[in-house]
């Protein structure tokens, strides 16, 4: 059966491409099942997409484009969709993300976002029972194309020891978290340092915070609790932040021995292939 519901483009930006790709299917005169043998899948996930029932991901919309020749407009929309499935308040730091051109954060609990392996993004969302997971991490993998532009933003991470030793979605999963973040040692514009249990007491024992810069704006501060996230300009509170980060970036281990950690971490807790090691 064919999906059709006329869709407000301005009620949201998922009804706004669903009726780009229903505008741009009918210009090439392609019902919904044509389309999807084009791009192999279903003719009733296109009607889906269409009627805003479904979110589209990226692989979607690069291949919707091809098939449909429209020179990347569904592509270039797909991230603005993405990101509003991110909890609202959470969206403006996304944003602020995706501009800033320096990123300092640290890590108390868990790997930073956007350094994230699909698994591990997936068992750490799920804890919050969300209906949309799928969505929810979808979008935060969106959140990490930033670090494969051309011109990238410079982060700086420094990981407690504790998140390597947090079995976040199994033993398998860990493995090839870890193994992810040993990808980054050779990344011009990427630095992971891992704050070491021997530290004890530590500049934020308090917990995670992330700072931002950017090009002719005010830096900004960003720091979760329990609810949700919350950013400041204020000026003292980021001569603070700055404070503690730099005490904790001498804490930390140098970017070479931090990566040594990590490759022990990973085959002395996790094993080979993801075995779990007493």
């Amino acid at each position: 059966m064919v999906n059709i519901r006329d869709l407000d483009p301005h009620a949201s930006p998922l009804d706004y491409y669903g009726a780009e790709l229903r505008r741009l299917r009918e210009a090439a005169g392609l019902s919904q099942k044509e389309l999807g043998a084009i791009i192999f899948c279903t003719g009733s996930l296109v009607g889906q997409i269409e009627t805003a029932r479904k979110v589209p991901t990226r692989d979607f919309s690069e291949r919707a484009d091809a098939a449909l020749g429209t020179e990347g407009v569904l592509s270039r929309l797909v991230g603005l969709v993405l990101r509003s499935q991110l909890p609202t308040w959470f969206q403006p730091f996304a944003d602020m993300e995706a501009k800033a051109t320096f990123i300092s954060t640290y890590q108390a609990q868990l790997v930073y976002g956007l350094l994230q392996t699909e698994a591990y993004a997936r068992a750490v969302l799920a804890t919050g029972l969300p209906s949309n997971l799928d969505e929810l991490v979808a979008a935060r993998l969106e959140r990490q194309r930033i670090l494969a532009r051309s011109h990238p933003p410079m982060v700086w991470v420094v990981l407690d020891e504790a998140a390597l030793y947090r079995p976040i979605g199994g033993s398998e999963a860990m493995r090839k978290q870890l193994a992810h973040l040993l990808s980054y040692r050779d990344h011009r514009w990427l630095r992971v340092q891992v704050l070491p249990f021997s530290v004890g007491e530590h500049a934020s024992l308090i917990g995670s915070f992330t700072t931002m810069r950017f090009e002719g704006d005010p830096d900004i501060l960003y720091a979760e609790d329990l609810i949700s996230g919350h950013m400041t300009a204020s000026p003292e509170t980021l001569k603070e932040a700055a404070l503690r980060y730099a005490h904790l970036q001498a804490a930390a281990l140098s970017v070479e021995d931090s990566a040594a950690l990590i490759t022990r971490a990973m085959e002395e807790r996790y094993g080979p292939g993801g075995r779990a090691v007493a």
